[in-house]
Parts: C-alpha cells; sequence; structure tokens
C-alpha cells in the first residue's frame, strides 16, 4: 500500500511540474510575454506583418476579462519563425497532452489498485486481531482440556507405579494389527491382489492368538464403570435377570425373576435377542420360594436364597430339581440385614473368576458383612472374610477377581465407596461413580464372560461397562 501512494504522488508532482512549464514557456514561444497590453481606453496601432499581437483589452459588465488579438497576415506564417516555432510548439502540446492522457489513465488505474489494497488491508488488519482473539480463546480451552485429561490421569498413577511391566506380545499384536489394516485398506483399490483365504486365514490366526492372550488376564483392579446400555423395560421396579458366566460362547440363554419375594417362577429366553422381544423358550417353577433379588445362574443351575430363612438352594435347570441346599451360619435374613433398599436383601448370592460367593452380615460381626466363599457342588463355606463395613449402610455390592466392591447407595449418585481384598484381608475406600439413569438398583451383579455388570434398575434391565487394570502373563511366566 505504501508503495502505491508513492506512485500516485510522483504522479501528481509531474503534472503539476508540466502545468508550470507550459504557463511559463508557451507565451514566451508566442511572443505574448514581451507585449504591453494596453489599458481599455488606450489602442495601440500593430502592423500585420508583426506576428501575433494583443491588440486591445477590456472588462464586459459580467467582470470576464476580453482581449483582443491580431493574427499576422496568411501569406507570412511560412515564412515567419515564430509561425514554425508554434507548428513545433502545437506538436510537444499534443505530445504532452497525450502523455498527460497516458498518465491520467494510469493514475486512475493506480488510484484504483489503491483503494483496492486499502480494502485489502482493512480485511488483513480485521483478520489479524480476529485470528489473535480466536487464538487466546483456543489457547485457554485447549489449556482446560488438558487441564481436565489430567485430572482424569491423575488416579492412573498409583496404579501405574505398582505396574510397570508391560506385555511384549502387545506390540506384537498391534505391528499385526497395523500390517492387516494396511492390507485391507490396499485391497480396496487393488481388488485380487492379495489372496484373499490367505489374507482371512491370517485374520482368523490374529483372533486365535488375541483369545490366547485373553486367558492370560490377570485379575484387575477395577478402575472406572461406564454406562448403562439399556436392554429392555419390563416387569416391576424389583427383581433380577441374568446370563451364565460358564457358558459357552454360542450359549446366551437369559433368565429373568421379577419381584423379591412371593414368587417361584422362573423365565427362560434361548438368547438375549429372544430376551429383548419377548420370547420366552420355557419357564421354571420352583419348589420354594425366593428372598430378594440377588440370585444366582452358575453351570446351569440357579442359586437363591429360600424365603425367610438363611438356607442356600441350588436348582438345576436339566434336572428340574434341588441339588443342594444348605444354612448360612449366623446369616441375619427376613430384612434383619438388607442392602438400603430393603427388599429381603440379607443374602447375596455372586461369581467371579475364582467361583461362587455369599455376602451377609452377622450378629457377630456386629451387622457389618461378611464374605464367604462357597462349594459350588455342596454349598459348603470354604472360607470367611469378616469385613467393617455395614450392610446396611451398602446400596449393592458385587465381586471381582476376589475383591468385594460394595456401592454406598441405591439411589442417584450412587459409587462405588468401599472394597475388599480376600487376597490381602484389606480394605480401602474409592471413589468410582456410574450413571444411575433410573435412579433405582435393586439388583447389581458382575458377569465374568461378559465382563459386565447386570443390574435391575427401577424396572429396566441394563449392562455397565467395567474397566479393569491387567498385567498381562507372557509364555515366560506362565
Amino acid at each position: 500500500m505504501g508503495s502505491s501512494l508513492l506512485t500516485l504522488g510522483a504522479l501528481l508532482s509531474t503534472m503539476a511540474m508540466i502545468s508550470n512549464w507550459m504557463s511559463q514557456t508557451l507565451p514566451s514561444l508566442v511572443g505574448l510575454n514581451t507585449t504591453r497590453i494596453p489599458t481599455s481606453n488606450s489602442l495601440t496601432q500593430i502592423s500585420p506583418r508583426e506576428g501575433w499581437q494583443v491588440y486591445s483589452s477590456a472588462q464586459d459588465p459580467d467582470g470576464r476579462c476580453i482581449c483582443t488579438v491580431v493574427a499576422p497576415e496568411q501569406n507570412l506564417c511560412s515564412r515567419d519563425a515564430k509561425s514554425k516555432q508554434l507548428r513545433q510548439l502545437l506538436e510537444k502540446v499534443q505530445n504532452m497532452s497525450q502523455s498527460i492522457e497516458v498518465l491520467n489513465l494510469r493514475t486512475q488505474r493506480d488510484f484504483q489498485y489503491v483503494q483496492k489494497m486499502e480494502t485489502q488491508m482493512k480485511g488483513l488488519r480485521a483478520k489479524f486481531r480476529q485470528i489473535e482473539e480466536d487464538r487466546k480463546t483456543q489457547l485457554n480451552r485447549h489449556f482446560q482440556d488438558l487441564k481436565e485429561k489430567m485430572d482424569e490421569l491423575l488416579p492412573l498413577i498409583p496404579v501405574l507405579e505398582q505396574y510397570k511391566t508391560d506385555a511384549k506380545l502387545i506390540i506384537q499384536f498391534k505391528e499385526e494389527i497395523r500390517n492387516l489394516t494396511s492390507i485391507l485398506t490396499t485391497i480396496q483399490h487393488e481388488i485380487g491382489a492379495f489372496d484373499y483365504e490367505e489374507l482371512h486365514q491370517r485374520v482368523l490366526g490374529l483372533e486365535t492368538r488375541l483369545k490366547e492372550c485373553m486367558k492370560k488376564l490377570t485379575c484387575g483392579k477395577l478402575m472406572k464403570i461406564t454406562g448403562p446400555m439399556t436392554v429392555k423395560a419390563s416387569g416391576p421396579r424389583f427383581g433380577a435377570w441374568m446370563t451364565d458366566p460358564t457358558a459357552s460362547e454360542k450359549n446366551n440363554r437369559v433368565w429373568y425373576m421379577e419381584g423379591f419375594t412371593i414368587n417361584k417362577v422362573v423365565r427362560e429366553y434361548k438368547s438375549m435377542a429372544d430376551f429383548i422381544t419377548g420370547s420366552e423358550s420355557r419357564t421354571y417353577t420352583l419348589p420354594v420360594k425366593w428372598a430378594g433379588t440377588s440370585h444366582l445362574v452358575y453351570n446351569g443351575s440357579l442359586f437363591f436364597n429360600k424365603y425367610q430363612s438363611n438356607i442356600i438352594i441350588k436348582y438345576s435347570f436339566g434336572a428340574g430339581k434341588v441339588l443342594a441346599q444348605r444354612s448360612l451360619d449366623n446369616a441375619g435374613f427376613n430384612n434383619v440385614y438388607p442392602y438400603t433398599w430393603g427388599g429381603y436383601s440379607d443374602i447375596d448370592l455372586m461369581a467371579d473368576e475364582f467361583g461362587i460367593w455369599a455376602v451377609y452380615a452377622t450378629n457377630q460381626n456386629a451387622g457389618n458383612i461378611v464374605i464367604s466363599q462357597l462349594r459350588q457342588d455342596t454349598l459348603e463355606v470354604v472360607k470367611s472374610w469378616s469385613t467393617g463395613y455395614p450392610k446396611r449402610s451398602a446400596g449393592e455390592s458385587f465381586m471381582i477377581c476376589g475383591t468385594l466392591y460394595v456401592t454406598n447407595s441405591h439411589l442417584t449418585g450412587a459409587k462405588v465407596h468401599y472394597s475388599y481384598s480376600t487376597k490381602t484381608s484389606s480394605y480401602e475406600y474409592t471413589d468410582i461413580p456410574f450413571h444411575n439413569q433410573y435412579f433405582h438398583i435393586s439388583m447389581l451383579d458382575y458377569n465374568a464372560r461378559d465382563r459386565a455388570l447386570y443390574a435391575w434398575n427401577n424396572g429396566h434391565q441394563v449392562l455397565f461397562n467395567v474397566t479393569l487394570f491387567h498385567i498381562i502373563k507372557t509364555d515366560e511366566d506362565v
């Protein structure tokens, strides 16, 4: 923009110089500057042979000046030196007029260019100002995002310090997945360049190796609960639904039990899809009523608490009869030590990677939670652990890898507040929130096969995903 303004100034200066030169030079060339102009009352006799002369001057009524000029005789112009000079001067004036016209066009063009540049500069200035403002806003936003991410990562520091060994097998899997992804991307453009069967076998091989790797996963520590995913909305406010954690991947039967007492009917569905559509495969009528909602299906049998007792019953779906029953010594029942929501939830039966467990409370342990590991065939107590957490203050509980996790409420704002490890016989207070979408949880159990929490949430059957921190065992460690 500065260069264009300098160009415009130079052009205007040049035009002023040309105009000044013409005003001084033209009269001398035609002989006007040596002639005395008489007043309006005088008259000067001029010879017609003397060239261009001012004859008289006067002023009209409007105040305008009127001059009379005598031109030389026509036959003398060709011999007059001043006529020759005049012709040369006229040619120069014409050339200069053309040059001035060219300069004028250039000046107009440059002026338009300057105006355009000025508009662009104003736009750039506004853009720079906006960019500066946006940069500050983005920096603040990015800083806040980074701060929030750091806050989320802070709880992982103690765990990461405890587990510092990573598995080399994971790196190999990542590399193979990266290679396969690249091949699959290329195959879209070069179909037929690779043998499909060979590629399919590589994918199957990788899947098999991943499954073998999953089997080597040691038990993990609960880090996060996400969800829920609502599977279905059916039944009353209280109930239980479950799958068998020991069943094969192709066996996805679902069992459904409404209410927490005065009921003996169990509904079975062949698959999760049938459960969603309500297509029952069969029903079972138990010989006795159940108490609570903390039932368990394990290895093809139903484990439940008999109504108004501390007796545990094992009922075989295949045989259609009771295979075993046993009382839990000193265990409270009939709403003596229930969870916070009541519902005869004194005895909670659950399973994890290590087998079957019973969670209850006794007078001998001052109403605090007792954890007992059971034999699945005879229901005998293998070992018990006494905790210091009051059973009546617990919303729900579940076992993962030999650790009991206890929620502080069954209502909105519930979170995993307490955990007890049967491996170390120690406890810790935790802070793992989860979304209680329908405001009232009356059943919450972990399924080790699905690595998910099954919940009955105010007449809705929902699933929560769990995030565990694992250690991968390599072949050298096994």
